[in-house]
């Protein structure tokens, strides 16, 4: 059982939890995923405050939840809150998650098209950012996660396989002849003898912050909505592209890194535009047809 000390003077509770992040990396939970737990959890305790650690409260965070964020974001923040929960032995005071109706294809405004994917390659190139315009290459190239980038070493551009752990997950990712070429030039211009390919200037792997802010400033010049750029919308072209040329779920789940195909049906949605089309051209209307005869 958990222990709350609550401090007056800041309002709120103080928990160690310490031990909650060794149970987490025993689980073999990422390194991304415990630290989305723990602010996940710091929020859910500023919320609370000086009241009493009960169900009902954890009930009234679910709707405080609800009126700010996306129903997805509400179960995720729901799942650091009710891991913690069971943990601590407190399984009766765990909260459903939201019921959340399937969407069947993707809104346009969020999906990064070819073309804009194009202009962003383009946009970097301009800008003189090689590593920027290859480290978009790799990621859309090859399906990998960002967090995965630090895999992509010079042993892996020589043989053309990256040796990737992820989630307690080992898998083989083969870089296109094309990238390898590209990449090896990149190496052997920067010098870089082993390690990863994509990293500072003191041989450190690239953050997430980092990469993340550079891709968005890219988007003014290259013409793209900020809302579409981001490193894992690279990974859902990646498998969209696949998908199309295949229609092959497991086998996308497996370049993918999915232990569900379940998962790997939200990155093969396509756009509401496409089903649209789709529609149309069904020519199911028979009506002015018939008028205009």
């Amino acid at each position: 059982m958990i222990k709350l000390d609550y401090k007056e003077s800041e309002g709120n509770y103080l928990i160690d939890l310490t031990d909650y992040k060794i149970y987490l990396r025993r689980e073999e939970r990422s390194v991304n995923t415990i630290e989305k737990y723990i602010r996940d959890l710091k929020a859910f305790f500023s919320f609370l405050g000086n009241r009493e650690l009960c169900k009902e409260v954890v009930v009234n965070w679910k709707g405080h939840l609800s009126k700010t964020y996306a129903p997805a974001s509400v179960n995720s923040m729901l799942a650091s809150v009710n891991s913690f929960l069971a943990w601590s032995d407190l399984p009766q005071m765990k909260v459903r998650p939201l019921k959340i109706q399937r969407e069947f294809y993707t809104k346009p405004e969020k999906e990064l098209t070819r073309t804009e994917y194009n202009r962003l390659i383009q946009a970097a190139e301009k800008k003189r950012n090689e590593r920027l315009a290859l480290l978009l290459q790799t990621i859309c190239a090859t399906g990998i996660r960002v967090s995965e980038l630090k895999f992509i070493t010079a042993d892996a551009v020589r043989t053309g396989r990256a040796a990737v752990e992820c989630k307690g997950k080992a898998r083989t990712v083969f870089l296109p002849k094309e990238l390898r070429r590209m990449l090896e030039r990149y190496r052997r211009e920067r010098g870089i003898l082993s390690g990863s390919i994509f990293c500072t200037a003191s041989g450190k792997p690239l953050d997430r912050s980092n990469i993340w802010r550079d891709m968005k400033s890219l988007c003014e010049s290259a013409d793209v909505e900020p809302e579409k750029v981001f490193p894992h919308n690279l990974r859902h072209l990646f498998a969209r592209t696949c998908y199309q040329l295949e229609k092959d779920l497991s086998r996308l789940a497996d370049l993918l890194g999915h232990s569900s195909v379940n998962t790997t049906r939200i990155y093969t949605k396509e756009s509401g535009t496409e089903h649209e089309k789709l529609i149309n051209r069904l020519d199911l209307i028979v009506a002015n047809k018939q008028t205009t005869t």
